[in-house]
């Protein structure tokens, strides 16, 4: 692959769903580029324009508490969240990129646009060949429907004509 320093599947289990779109939370991010979560949310609050709500939101309460139920955090993490986490959606990361000038944090960055266009990707092509599925399914349905119908008549047709014994009958048994 094209010189990872993450691999994309600790970036993938860092993507969550939340609000029905797929991000990733202040403290991921942090930890991936190498930065203390608190720096992290400072650079975006200087620069809060540049983050919209389609871009960053702030969870609520509720979400959090269910966030935490989901991932089974620490104790020690627990703690560390007094403050409900910032989720950030791909525009929003892509964004980041641009608050945060530190080597790390570009690298990291790319490797994480990268794990969001393999995700997209995946997802596309599965989409892709399901309906290639169902179009094979409805093609190919009325052929497959005469083979079945077939074989039913042919069970049926057992049931109603009892077949004849072949072979050498043993006239003690009955």
């Amino acid at each position: 692959m094209q010189n990872q320093i993450i691999p994309s599947e600790i970036i993938e289990n860092r993507i969550f769903i939340i609000r029905g779109k797929k991000v990733m939370f202040d403290r991921d991010l942090a930890r991936l580029y190498r930065i203390p979560t608190k720096v992290l949310k400072q650079s975006v609050n200087r620069n809060i324009e540049r983050f919209p709500e389609d871009f960053m939101f702030q969870l609520t309460r509720e979400e959090t508490s269910i966030w935490r139920s989901q991932i089974v955090t620490s104790r020690s993490e627990a703690r560390g969240l007094r403050i409900n986490p910032y989720a950030f959606t791909e525009q929003g990361v892509a964004m980041l990129s641009s608050v945060l000038k530190s080597k790390q944090a570009v690298r990291a960055n790319i490797q994480i646009m990268r794990t969001f266009t393999k995700i997209r990707e995946m997802i596309v092509s599965n989409k892709a060949l399901r309906e290639k599925i169902e179009a094979l399914e409805r093609k190919y349905d009325g052929q497959f429907r005469v083979v079945f119908e077939a074989i039913h008549r042919l069970i049926e047709k057992d049931r109603i004509e009892p077949t004849k014994i072949i072979g050498f009958r043993d006239r003690k048994r009955k």
